[in-house]
């Protein structure tokens, strides 16, 4: 911070920043000068050119796009390129830490490794034979349409790291968390994709441990509507499938996947 910038309104803020490994750590405070418009990401890089020059800290756009700069700033997950310190300014430090659902590597640092292991396993999509003479598709744009809103995530996995299932009870070898529900929704509403992944969900991924409270939706950057539009969609669907009493007795005369079609919720 120059002179000149100290002398244009700068004031000092105190971040208290996590600082450890996987074998634990402790928090460490820094005082530093910011100026009007700064985000906490520009606070931390501060911080680490001028009086912590290991501190790690991972990043990559600075622009919200591509999910790198997760952390958990006074206790919630959010994007550190996205906050605001005028939004997060108060008397008392600021507090930085890393995202609790995952193991720590270093500082702030995460590994979220896990995540694309679970991807790995879900069923990718796989299109039904084209429908028209000139060898392609027909569909409603109203069903080509739902499923952008799934599209936007930029896979920051702060909805993962918010979630009860995987922070608080350690669930992830049982449950793919809301960031893959939402992946799995844009597959199952895709108006050509033919692959089952029901029953995965109802066994495999889950689903049954989520209890819907919208704490994944809250601290969304891209604001998809993950709870209403997609995991609820996708438990209505393993309901009919799999506990509705006359989905069951229909699945007694009509073989699985040749039965009703299924309809977007």
């Amino acid at each position: 911070m120059t002179a000149t910038a100290e002398t244009q309104g700068a004031q000092m803020v105190t971040l208290r920043i996590w600082r450890g490994d996987a074998n634990g750590g402790k928090f460490e405070d820094y005082s530093t000068p910011v100026t009007h418009g700064m985000v906490v990401l520009d606070a931390v890089h501060q911080v680490q050119a001028t009086q912590a020059t290991d501190l790690a800290v991972r990043w990559n756009c600075k622009a919200g796009k591509c999910g790198s700069c997760s952390a958990e700033i006074n206790g919630r997950p959010a994007l550190m390129c996205m906050t605001q310190l005028a939004h997060v300014l108060t008397d008392q430090p600021i507090v930085i830490e890393p995202m609790q659902a995952f193991p720590t590597i270093k500082d702030l640092v995460t590994d979220v490794s896990w995540n694309y292991e679970v991807k790995k396993r879900i069923k990718p999509f796989q299109p039904r034979k084209p429908d028209a003479p000139d060898g392609t598709w027909r569909m409603d744009q109203v069903d080509v349409d739902r499923v952008q809103e799934f599209r936007k995530c930029i896979e920051c996995f702060l909805c993962q790291d918010v979630c009860h299932v995987l922070r608080d009870h350690h669930k992830h070898e049982e449950f793919i968390g809301p960031r893959f529900l939402v992946y799995v929704a844009a597959l199952e509403m895709h108006p050509l994709d033919t692959a089952d992944r029901l029953e995965d969900l109802k066994d495999r991924d889950g689903i049954g441990y989520c209890n819907i409270t919208k704490c994944c939706t809250k601290v969304c950057p891209e604001h998809i509507t993950i709870t209403d539009n997609a995991i609820i969609p996708l438990k209505e669907r393993v309901v009919d499938e799999y506990y509705d009493p006359i989905m069951r007795l229909w699945r007694l005369f009509v073989p699985k996947r040749t039965a009703l079609p299924m309809v977007s919720s």
